[in-house]
């Protein structure tokens, strides 16, 4: 009820609202001077392009609408496999990737071998490129014929699995590695166990201040899962593959390439949000 009152009793000066009004002129200009350019720069690089010697052969060769049509229905069939090796990465990069951040963060001599196996890990996925990882997998696993037959779509997630674990281990360990010593301190003096601060207290915390690290991340893993198509994956980029090889024209890489974008620009853009809303926060000196 007071909290009522004072809410009604309080008014903007007319200071405030002169301010508020000058910020939302300002903002409005800022907006239309971006538009205005963007359209401008845009249009100058469509008549450079357009007026190039080799334009002609270009757009035959990549932007034809006739054969973008017959193709997005293939391509899109494949997209569907990337999707599901992309959801089956996801949950498995973030089980291995934690397990490997929290090995990391071990305290004790006693964990010495484990802290030196995961360390050996990360360096190892870290450094070697992720098409060498699924010719290692996928060819070279098969060989060896002590597991069943099984898809190349299996051994492809299990490449990037792998890799990206690696990179999302250390991400989540700078996270934690970030988080005040005396948080620690304050939860074993609590009575809780290493193992209970770190699920209770040190982690939470650690991801929250890794979120925009993490979904960069997890961007990267949208586009890499294309490469699965090494391994003779029916994916979108081997079935827009085929479909050069049908046509000897290169427009399905281009329909393959903007369903890509279609599916990694709502995760950039959620990224880009939050990322500006942690800073604000922080900015502002709030709970973060």
């Amino acid at each position: 009820m007071t909290s009522t009152s004072a809410d009604t009793a309080w008014q903007p000066s007319d200071l405030e609202l002169s301010r508020r009004a000058l910020r939302r002129r300002a903002t409005s200009r800022s907006v239309l001077i971006a538009l205005v350019s963007s359209v401008v720069l845009v249009a100058v690089l469509a008549v450079i392009i357009v007026n190039t010697p080799g334009w002609a052969v270009v757009r035959q060769t990549f932007f034809d609408p006739e054969i973008a049509v017959k193709s997005i229905g293939p391509i899109f069939q494949g997209l569907l496999t990337n999707l599901l090796v992309l959801v089956i990465a996801a949950v498995g990069v973030a089980i291995l990737g934690t397990l490997l951040a929290t090995t990391r963060s071990l305290r004790g001599p006693v964990f010495f071998p484990l802290r030196a196996l995961a360390a050996a890990y990360t360096d190892f996925f870290r450094g070697i490129p992720l098409l060498i990882v699924l010719y290692l997998i996928g060819f070279g696993i098969p060989a060896l014929m002590i597991f069943p037959r099984m898809p190349p779509a299996f051994w492809g997630t299990i490449a990037i699995i792998l890799t990206y674990s690696a990179y999302v281990a250390e991400v989540l360990r700078a996270g934690m590695e970030a988080v005040h010593p005396s948080q620690r301190v304050a939860a074993r003096s609590l009575g809780l166990s290493h193992a209970q601060t770190l699920r209770i207290v040190v982690i939470p915390q650690g991801v929250r201040k890794v979120v925009p690290a993490l979904m960069n991340d997890f961007v990267s893993m949208q586009k890499d899962v294309g490469l699965i198509s090494v391994l003779g994956v029916i994916d979108a980029v081997r079935a827009a593959q085929l479909q050069v090889a049908d046509t000897y024209n290169y427009t399905p890489y281009i329909v393959a390439g903007l369903f890509f974008i279609a599916l990694s620009w709502p995760m950039i853009r959620l990224t880009d949000a939050l990322t500006a809303r942690l800073n604000k926060r922080e900015q502002a000196g709030g709970v973060v």
